[in-house]
């Protein structure tokens, strides 16, 4: 049932109701102001009527007749419509005409009384007559009205009230529904525009209007639509960031399962073919099982190397914002340090820090970050016999953090600087995976920060690794992470065969 509906459904049933009420409470008030009119009426015609009822009293009193004849026609004549009755100071009625209880018997004295009977009821006003000493044996003057005039005049409001009740039912009933329907019109308008949203119009990725969904919130005046319209609003921007993240998160899942098949088909294969030596030559001299058992134990950390980086990454296009936390970037260099010195135990390693460095970021992807840089400076360090050396350096500039990470290898050709970032960027007797400074950049611009590859200042031999991180500000924004979140989806190089 519409809402317009409902309204004028309410209103037929509510407003009659109150008319009822209404009537209620007005009829009482009404029938005390008609007595009190008749009472007023009842007072005037007995002051009227009283000078001439003591002279009828006196003279019935003091035997004069003609003189009693006289003042009772002067009564008759005066009494109009009222009833009206006369008693003597003997308590023998004198007078009585007009309109009268059938049984009128003995009539209440005092102020306006009501008297019933058979017949109907009565108003009946008493006035003392004179004619007695010091109050006693005076006759009365009783003045008698019917209230069916005034019992008439209470019914037609009465009469009135129901009819007004029953005319308000579908006067009001059609003034609520129309009313109803201007008032609702925003909420209407409100519904077709959301019924008009087509989720295949804002693909995730692609937004066309404010949170991706093409709704913008419209002012109607109305306080209520317009709480709606901004609620829908918002529900339909938390629906498309989570579209969003589904979508990315199904991109992930492919890439994935495509970069794990591709990449893991040559290691497996070596494996298979290793086993098949091993199963066909079970009298395989010790040196060539030993060979071979070297190459199996090779190609599998290829493949673990490999599982964990392509898992590592997918880690880093799904993270949220609640993963971010308030460290110690200084206490993670160092600890990264001590990791990569057990890890690579022919590596010289030589760590200049601070004694803290305050950060806001994801402490599991930093550790990713910094092991990753490390352990490609450690694998491609030092040449010639000559040992690895690697000097890694943090310090805050200002507005953010710079971190380098020295080596003392071949290098990297200038040209070959940017593309080493991308996924599966290495070279052919490379052991790596090919994701190590993919990683490295991914935690970079999650952090909103960079990383390049550089020469070593003063010309000397070697690669350096640099990091900028932005400091965080007690007076910046909220942390927002950035748009690029694919770097797994995303386009890449396999391989590098230019070394």
């Amino acid at each position: 049932m519409r809402l317009s509906t409902r309204i004028a459904l309410w209103a037929a049933a509510v407003v009659p109701l109150l008319v009822v009420l209404a009537g209620l409470l007005l009829l009482p008030l009404v029938g005390r102001d008609l007595r009190h009119q008749q009472d007023a009426r009842l007072g005037e015609r007995a002051a009227a009527l009283l000078p001439s009822v003591r002279a009828l009293v006196a003279a019935d009193s003091k035997g004069r007749p003609k003189v009693e004849q006289n003042q009772q026609r002067k009564v008759v004549d005066a009494a109009l419509d009222l009833g009206v009755r006369v008693t003597g100071t003997d308590g023998g009625v004198l007078l009585s005409v007009g309109p009268q209880p059938d049984d009128a018997g003995v009539l209440p004295g005092g102020g306006p009384v009501t008297v019933r009977d058979r017949a109907g009821s009565w108003r009946v006003l008493t006035r003392a007559a004179g004619g007695g000493e010091n109050g006693k044996g005076a006759g009365l003057l009783q003045v008698i009205a019917p209230t069916g005039p005034a019992d008439r005049q209470a019914a037609a409001v009465r009469r009135r009230v129901l009819l007004v009740a029953l005319v308000s039912a579908p006067v009001s009933a059609l003034l609520g529904f129309a009313l109803a329907e201007r008032a609702t019109a925003p909420l209407r308008r409100l519904s077709r525009r959301a019924a008009g949203l087509d989720p295949a119009a804002s693909p995730a990725g692609a937004p066309h209007g404010p949170g991706g969904h093409g709704f913008v919130p419209e002012r109607t005046g109305t306080a209520e639509v317009d709480e709606l319209s901004s609620a829908l609003a918002l529900l339909l921007t938390r629906y498309d960031e989570q579209a969003r993240r589904t979508a990315q998160a199904l991109d992930t899942a492919r890439a994935f399962s495509a970069d794990a098949s591709h990449e893991l088909r040559t290691p497996l294969m070596s494996l298979r073919t290793n086993l098949d030596v091993l199963a066909a030559h079970p009298d395989l001299p010790a040196a060539d099982r030993d060979e071979v058992v070297t190459e199996l134990r090779q190609d599998h950390a290829r493949l673990l190397d490999l599982l964990t980086a392509l898992s590592t990454l997918a880690r880093g296009d799904l993270v949220q914002l609640d993963a971010f936390q308030p460290l110690d970037l200084a206490e993670l260099v160092d600890a990264a340090v001590v990791e990569a010195r057990r890890r690579h135990p022919g590596t010289e390693f030589a760590v200049h820090a601070p004694a803290e460095l305050r950060f806001f970021g994801w402490e599991s992807g930093l550790r990713i970050m910094l092991a990753n840089l490390l352990g490609n400076a450690a694998v491609h360090g030092g040449a010639d016999g000559v040992p690895a050396r690697v000097a890694v350096r943090l310090s805050a500039e200002g507005p953010q953090a710079r971190l380098t990470v020295d080596d003392n290898g071949p290098g990297v050709p200038p040209e070959s600087r940017t593309a080493v970032f991308q996924r599966f960027h290495r070279r052919r007797d490379s052991p790596g995976s090919g994701l190590g400074l993919t990683l490295v950049a991914q935690q970079a611009a999650l952090h909103r920060g960079s990383a390049a590859l550089t020469a070593p200042p003063d010309g000397a031999a070697g690669c350096r690794a640099e990091v900028l991180l932005p400091l965080p500000r007690p007076d910046a924004p909220t942390l927002e992470l950035p748009a690029r979140r694919d770097w797994l989806s995303g386009p890449g190089h396999r391989t590098d065969p230019g070394g």
